[in-house]
């Protein structure tokens, strides 16, 4: 039974880039990710071009590359030859079925996982800013509505205000319960 690798999600996390307005992983990071030599990888994606096309995969410009390093805080990612290639979700899945180690099956799949759940959670964010717009949008043309609640919405928060500070008010005293007896009173 092949052993199990255990890579945090929070690492694969940080190896996905925004370039080109796309969520994509670099081949040297995938690489390390997969236990494998970057050029091995890349010989694989060129022995299985056809599996790659250019919206799989793509090659960072200069300035794409500069701005990963500043971004990454790197001042150099050793001794790079020629631009790295960055693969998006597709792409990735696609390497799945070039390189065929159980490590990079297993990898594969977690990333695979991780690429959904960020995309999930841009469309809930997108959901609920949409929602925020169309708020917005009401509140703007519908403007004189709200200047005449206005005055009822102050009257709330005094009355919020009122309450918190009768909490921390203390209570005033109160007499005592029950009868005086002549005893008492000496």
């Amino acid at each position: 039974m092949a052993k199990s690798i255990i890579i945090k999600t929070e690492l694969i996390e940080n190896k996905i880039y925004d370039i080109r307005g796309q969520k994509v992983m670099i081949d040297k990071d995938l690489a390390e990710l997969y236990g494998v030599l970057t050029g091995n990888l890349n010989k694989a994606v060129k022995r299985n071009a056809k599996r790659f096309p250019a919206d799989f995969m793509f090659q960072l410009t200069m300035e794409e590359y500069k701005n990963l390093m500043f971004q990454n805080g790197i001042s150099s990612w050793g001794g790079t030859r020629k631009m790295p290639t960055a693969f998006t979700e597709q792409g990735v899945a696609m390497l799945s079925s070039v390189l065929n180690s159980d490590r990079a099956i297993e990898v594969n799949i977690r990333i695979i996982r991780i690429f959904t759940k960020l995309r999930e959670v841009v469309n809930t964010h997108k959901d609920v800013l949409l929602k925020l717009e169309k708020i917005e949008k009401h509140l703007i043309t519908h403007g004189h509505y709200i200047k005449r609640h206005d005055g009822e919405i102050e009257a709330i928060f005094e009355i919020i205000d009122e309450i918190r500070e009768a909490k921390n008010k203390p209570l005033p005293s109160k007499p005592p319960i029950g009868f005086k007896t002549q005893a008492a009173k000496k």
